[in-house]
């Protein structure tokens, strides 16, 4: 399989894994959502991939709407990072911003560790270390890194789950302001993918107890009635769900 047909591969399996994640979420599809798309795969190292790219979004029917987490889902986790294993070490963050492998180690970091808080010892044999912040990781509401910070956060949009915290959940906790502009700036664009995954923080915080500078639940809604694809369907889907707790 040549590197472009891989990446298609890869790409088509964690949306197909996202939607089998969503049907979950909503009631729609069997608790069993990780081991039945392994088994299913025409491509099985390609469902593996998938379930590192998802990254914790495949507990978010555990974490959210209370679905047991099947040992048979739990085996493909580990199965995925022992086939694909992470580095030992993670990757500094770039100078120059986000790259794939810090982002990588990041999304591995919180999968590892919401298998660990939902199994206990399955969690515990597999490793997954985590990437240090980069120095700016909250930006100051009177400088210009806002932009480029918010987006950021939406490719880490996986972190957005109750059960995770971390340096990043603290950078988000400093700047909602920040992140309500990345969402708001995506929405003016058009980026509707990359407003549903910022706006899953500012859900995210609104659960956890934090003063936002605007209404998380009508941005939510908002960008649910434009977005399109199975991603972006769960990030709003995510949403509504922590909006709701």
């Amino acid at each position: 399989m040549n590197q472009d047909r891989s990446r298609t591969a890869y790409q088509e399996s964690a949306a197909g894994l996202a939607r089998r994640a969503l049907g979950a979420l909503r009631g729609a599809e069997g608790t069993s959502v990780v081991a039945a798309h392994v088994e299913s795969a025409r491509e099985p190292g390609a469902a593996l991939a998938a379930i590192r790219i998802l990254g914790a979004d495949t507990f978010a029917p555990v974490v959210l709407a209370g679905a047991p987490l099947h040992p048979e889902d739990a085996a493909a986790i580990a199965l995925a990072f022992s086939a694909l294993p992470p580095p030992r070490e993670a990757p500094p963050p770039p100078p120059d911003g986000p790259e794939g492998p810090w982002l990588m180690a990041w999304r591995d970091w919180g999968t590892v560790t919401l298998l660990t808080v939902l199994t206990g010892s399955d969690g515990r044999r597999l490793t997954a270390p985590r990437p240090a912040c980069p120095a700016d990781a909250a930006p100051a509401d009177d400088t210009a890194e806002w932009a480029a910070w918010a987006v950021m956060m939406g490719q880490l949009s996986t972190l957005a789950l109750p059960g995770l915290d971390g340096p990043l959940h603290d950078a988000a906790r400093r700047s909602p302001l920040a992140l309500a502009r990345g969402a708001t700036r995506a929405v003016l664009r058009r980026d509707y993918p990359t407003a549903a995954r910022i706006a899953r923080w500012l859900a995210w915080l609104r659960s956890d107890g934090a003063r936002l500078p605007l209404d998380a639940a009508p941005l939510v809604e908002h960008v649910g009635l434009l977005v399109g694809g199975d991603r972006p369907a769960l990030d709003t889907a995510i949403s509504r769900r922590l909006i709701a707790l």
